[in-house]
């Protein structure tokens, strides 16, 4: 029982930072129907920053660790945020009015650019922290010699998680950049004729997505103390992959779906093998589409005639 409550508090962790990740793919499919495949860069990004910006606070003095997170992650989320403008302004705008493939391919051309890019400047080796601004944690059980532990990183990423699972809620059901966004995904010609500004909308929903993809960038460094300019490639597809699990176009499905392949891939590696933990999790989620194609929170699609 020890061992299954660790690995549940684990996969919770995982899964919300999946989650997060997950979140600005469905909002920015919500919106106009495309998938951004460079979002899991632009966490992988939000990781470099937040790491350069710890660096550059540690030579500067600022040692309070309280204000040196806060800092990091204005500072993240503030280049991040900019990299998703550019991402929507280079390879969505231009081919907005194309079919459905021309943006797919210029969103995987700009994943593959940015993660060179990023080995470039950064090199290919791994980036770690030397030591970790959040350690220790609570003592949840003791049971035959194995202790449950609950660690303040793991605290932080949840709540902060769960607190911006709810503030994005209300943003969008109940604030006037919501409703453009709302009524974008409904009917854009109509929007733009009602007086939206839908290029400013759509680019402000990539600000968003970045901002939050530059919150899991950071906690991930935080949590695991490393980052490597590939690790956005396949967090980014297991992001994805939550996404559509839940549900893509809905922010709690987003959410629930990155908890389940969090959990399902902590779960596999500890009572089976790790080396598979991935092929369980992308099972699972064929499995789950064969039987409900629209995912798990998601509404069928309505085509308009």
């Amino acid at each position: 029982m020890a061992y299954f409550l660790q690995q549940l508090i684990n996969g919770l962790t995982l899964g919300s930072i999946f989650g997060l990740i997950a979140i600005g793919y469905t909002m920015v499919y919500g919106i106009i129907g495309m998938v951004n495949f460079a979002h899991g860069d632009i966490f992988m990004i939000g990781g470099f920053v937040t790491l350069i910006a710890f660096m550059v606070l540690g030579l500067s003095g600022i040692t309070w660790v309280p204000l040196a997170l806060l800092l990091m992650l204005v500072i993240a989320m503030a280049f991040t945020a900019l990299h998703g403008w550019a991402v929507e302004r280079l390879a969505y705008r231009p081919l907005r009015s194309s079919g459905r493939l021309a943006p797919l391919i210029s969103a995987i051309g700009m994943s593959i650019f940015l993660q060179n890019y990023v080995q470039i400047m950064q090199g290919a080796r791994n980036k770690a922290v030397g030591q970790p601004l959040i350690s220790g944690g609570i003592t949840v059980m003791e049971s035959d010699g194995f202790t449950v532990q609950l660690g303040y990183m793991q605290i932080v990423i949840v709540v902060l998680t769960v607190v911006l699972m709810v503030g994005f809620t209300l943003l969008i059901t109940g604030t006037a950049l919501g409703r453009n966004q709302r009524a974008c995904e409904q009917d854009m010609r109509m929007a733009r004729l009602l007086g939206v500004d839908v290029d400013r909308t759509i680019s402000l929903t990539f600000v968003m997505g970045a901002a939050l993809a530059a919150v899991a960038g950071m906690v991930w460094l935080l949590y695991y103390g490393i980052i490597d300019f590939y690790v956005g490639f396949l967090a980014g597809i297991k992001a994805f992959s939550a996404a559509v699990l839940g549900g893509i176009g809905s922010l709690p499905g987003a959410m629930l779906g990155g908890l389940l392949i969090g959990l399902i891939e902590v779960f596999w590696s500890a009572y089976f093998s790790a080396e598979y933990k991935d092929v369980a999790a992308f099972a699972v989620l064929v499995l789950a589409l064969v039987f409900r194609p629209t995912g798990l929170l998601g509404k069928p699609e309505i085509e308009k005639v």
